[in-house]
């Protein structure tokens, strides 16, 4: 019996020594196989690295504004009688807007004319008959004060009436009437907006150090949030103080509004154009990386492979190598590169999510994302 059981552990044994020592040889040969296997290529586009002109500026925020616009008011009381206008009527300067009940002041004026009238036919007589001898020299002198009097009345009076009738300022654009016909108005009532947006100005503000930079004359370029709609101007004006609650300085562009694009009070994003710089180092924002240890891009370059002979000679592989880079300012869809590349490098724009530093890589532009400009 006692036999027989160790002969059982024996065969066991045996069983399990193979099974174990089976797995560990396939194990082994299976860690070979992948240890020697090498990584199809990754299909990559690239970017060459260019030093070109780089244009940088100042973004900011600011509002459009008509270079001539206003609410105009009612500059006397009484009935509008006629609204000679409607909305978004292109008005020439000097043209008849509203018409304000003016019978009263009109008998006025007649009244005062003819008295005017008889004031200075009474100045004339008195003249001759003071030429003549036969009056007193306080008749001729009440005769003409009579008729002052008479002219300032007519003056007054057609200085009156020329209230009732309320004209355009300058040229421009008006808006919806905000009185009718019929109504009854006081002196300050606002009846409309006129805006004459031929040219805007667009106000905005920067920080201390970067109004610093700032001369009048510079280019700015305005784009508006909805509609994508651009312009370009200059600077015309710096308030000379530094605003004491935002320490923030105001700056003013006037824009040329061709086709009346921008609308006053719109909301606009203003870059203020500073001087070009020369062999500066762009990429697209896209072919960079950011982690918690930095920025970094993917490098293309051709290097040994190691380990493997033709010929008597190494061969050579495209691989990528991941590069940590220190970027600068943005403008568009560029980001500047401080440090880490240098003219000539080419960058992979495309195809980067599938690589590791060290990995072997074939160029395909064809596959590059528009605007990157593959080489």
């Amino acid at each position: 019996m006692i036999k027989r059981l160790l002969i059982a552990i024996v065969a066991l044994v045996i069983v399990a020594g193979g099974i174990i020592g089976y797995n560990l040889f396939v194990g082994k040969m299976i860690a070979g196989i992948f240890a020697n296997m090498k990584a199809p290529p990754v299909a990559v586009s690239v970017t060459k690295v260019v030093a070109a002109d780089w244009q940088p500026g100042l973004e900011a925020i600011g509002t459009a504004a008509a270079v001539q616009g206003t609410d105009l008011a009612t500059e006397a009381a009484g009935i509008v009688r006629e609204i000679r206008f409607a909305a978004n009527d292109r008005i020439e300067k000097g043209q008849a807007l509203v018409q304000i009940d003016d019978r009263q002041e009109r008998a006025d004026l007649d009244a005062a004319r003819a008295a005017e009238t008889l004031a200075e036919t009474a100045l004339t007589r008195a003249k001759e008959l003071r030429l003549k001898g036969v009056s007193a020299s306080s008749a001729l002198d009440e005769a003409e004060a009579a008729a002052i009097e008479a002219r300032a009345t007519v003056a007054k009076l057609e200085a009156t009436l020329s209230t009732k009738q309320l004209t355009a300022p300058f040229a421009g654009t008006i808006g919806i009437p905000q009185i009718e016909i019929g109504s009854y108005v006081t002196p300050g009532t606002v009846f409309a907006t006129l805006q004459d947006r031929s040219r805007m100005r667009v106000d905005f503000t920067l920080t201390e150090s970067e109004a610093a930079l700032v001369t009048p004359g510079m280019s700015v370029t305005v784009t508006s949030e909805v509609g994508d709609v651009s312009a370009e101007g200059k600077i015309t004006g710096i308030e000379p103080k530094i605003d004491p609650n935002s320490r923030l300085v105001t700056l003013r562009a006037d824009v040329p509004n061709e086709g009346d694009k921008l609308t006053p009070g719109q909301f606009l994003r203003v870059r203020v154009a500073l001087p070009v710089e020369k062999d500066v180092i762009a990429l697209p924002q896209t072919v960079v990386s950011s982690s918690l240890y930095g920025d970094s891009v993917f490098v293309v370059r051709e290097e040994k492979a190691e380990g493997e002979k033709a010929g008597g000679s190494d061969t050579t592989s495209l691989q990528a190598r991941q590069v940590f880079i220190k970027v600068g300012r943005h403008f568009d869809d560029k980001v500047e590169i401080r440090t880490g590349l240098q003219s000539g490098d080419l960058v992979v724009n495309a195809g980067q999510n599938k690589l590791s530093s060290g990995a072997t890589v074939t160029i395909d532009n064809s596959q590059s994302l528009p605007g990157m400009g593959g080489n």
